[in-house]
């Protein structure tokens, strides 16, 4: 048997997304239920930002005090691998998200735990893990804001083997001896970087390249750095077939004859969505796809009552932009609820428009790699007439100071007819700190002759923006 509760909005899946979703409208005075078959603060709080950078961020700290001369001299050890798992399980609360569905609490969120699947139109159903299912019905919207799982590629014995995804690695509980990593991206260069300073002996099979993403610049100094650090990183290298043996040993085939012996496998080649299972096909969606928006989230081909934020829409598979798409989609939903005018301009609070060409992103390798808006290569494949200005970050009085042979590079993208930056790349120790001031700039379309009155403070790695200024010429 079955009971109906009403809400005006119901939320599938409780991560960052979902709970910023939920925030908002409540905010704006409408009720809000939250759906949730896991731990609620999903993927970004127990198996990706914040357990992973954990993992990334003591090793760091290592390298930027040998960097300098005084600290070197008191460093005289190498790394606590058990405390540096111990200060992971912290940041991923143990596991238990007790803290999280506190604030929900005292938000006055409601939480349904189970499987959502949407039964019709702003109808939701949840099946518990007693079997019990219970009906929400939603007055305004259902948001879906399921997220994404790791993709596993169909490559002969893979499954059976037992891979690791981002998951397992971000959760491990010892750091295996040898670890393969198919993948060159994100999660892969973060996770060789991670491992191998915690001593595994790691080997990378990058196909295409180490963060092809990125600014080959930026991509060709992780892949030096992680070689430097002992990883063996075969670029253009494609697995073909992966065995598992009796003792555990991983067997790895290669398209070029090559082989792989490994503890533990790591897959990190991309994402999928997680729509699989949440009724999509009672509404005439196909399961397991990515959703479609317009700039108001709105689904297309959903009806007026269905969106979805976050990685599930594919625009952005980003944790801040997937919250930064909540907030807009939350007042939204408590616009049209209230008969109100809904800005979906260009920059109109309603509207997710910075996903188009003004993301920023930060991936914490030795050295960090943090970038805004386009690179080169994108913004002549949009058509702009740029001017691409690089600097090295290593002559900066600020960086000096900041590390001995501090090494890295800025590039700035300057669109050549609105005097205006359409996007930055920094590669360097620390990096991470200045791009917000980069974000700015491109979101605000500060045009040049303005920034030349922005004066970075000295001396600091910030008067890079100075230089690239310089560079540039007025």
């Amino acid at each position: 048997m079955s009971t109906t509760i009403e809400y005006d909005v119901v939320v599938i899946g409780a991560g960052p997304v979902g709970e910023n979703v939920a925030d908002r409208v409540v905010r704006g005075g409408l009720t809000a239920a939250i759906v949730e078959r896991d731990l609620v603060g999903g993927e970004c709080s127990y198996w990706a930002c914040m357990p992973t950078k954990a993992l990334l961020r003591s090793a760091s700290a290592l390298r930027a005090a040998r960097q300098v001369p005084g600290a070197r001299e008191a460093v005289t050890g190498d790394l606590d691998v058990a405390a540096v798992l111990g200060r992971r399980d912290s940041f991923a609360s143990h596991w238990k998200d007790d803290g999280q569905v506190s604030w929900l609490e005292s938000t006055g969120i409601a939480l349904h735990r189970g499987q959502g699947r949407i039964a019709s139109a702003r109808v939701v159903e949840v099946t518990g893990a007693d079997g019990v299912t219970t009906r929400l019905a939603a007055q305004h919207a259902v948001v879906v804001a399921t997220g994404s799982g790791a993709l596993l590629p169909d490559i002969p014995g893979l499954r059976e083997a037992a891979p690791w995804s981002s998951r397992e690695a971000a959760s491990a509980r010892s750091v295996p001896r040898r670890l393969a990593i198919i993948g060159g991206g994100v999660v892969a260069a973060e996770m060789a970087t991670a491992f191998a300073a915690l001593g595994s002996s790691v080997t990378m099979l990058a196909r295409d390249g180490v963060l092809p993403s990125v600014e080959p610049f930026a991509g060709e100094l992780v892949t030096e750095s992680l070689r430097a650090a002992g990883v063996s990183v075969r670029v253009g290298a494609e697995a073909v077939s992966v065995h598992r043996d009796d003792n555990g040993t991983v067997h790895i085939a290669t398209a070029d004859g090559g082989r792989v012996e490994a503890d533990e496998v790591l897959v990190a080649i991309g994402r999928t969505p997680n729509t699989q299972d949440i009724g999509l096909e009672s509404i005439g969606l196909a399961p397991g796809a990515w959703l479609t928006v317009d700039d108001t989230l709105r689904v297309t081909g959903g009806g007026e009552w269905l969106y979805a934020a976050g990685d599930v829409n594919r625009r952005v598979l980003l944790t801040h932009q997937g919250k930064y798409q909540a907030r807009a989609v939350g007042d939204v939903i408590v616009a049209r609820a209230k008969g109100e005018e809904v800005q979906d301009g260009r920059w109109g609070r309603h509207a997710a428009t910075a996903d188009e060409r003004a993301v920023p992103q930060v991936v914490f390798t030795d050295p960090e790699i943090a970038s805004v808006g386009l690179t080169a290569a994108a913004a002549e494949a949009a058509g702009l007439r740029i001017r691409v200005v690089d600097h090295d970050l290593g002559a900066v009085a600020g960086s000096s100071l900041h590390a001995d042979g501090y090494r890295g590079n800025a590039r700035m993208i300057v669109d050549e007819d609105r005097k205006v930056i359409v996007g930055v790349t920094l590669a360097g120790p620390d990096v991470a700190e200045l791009i917000h001031a980069a974000t700015i700039a491109i979101v605000g379309e500060v045009p040049l002759d303005r920034l030349w009155h922005a004066v970075p403070a000295y001396p600091t790695v910030s008067e890079i923006w100075l230089r690239l200024l310089e560079t540039y010429g007025r």
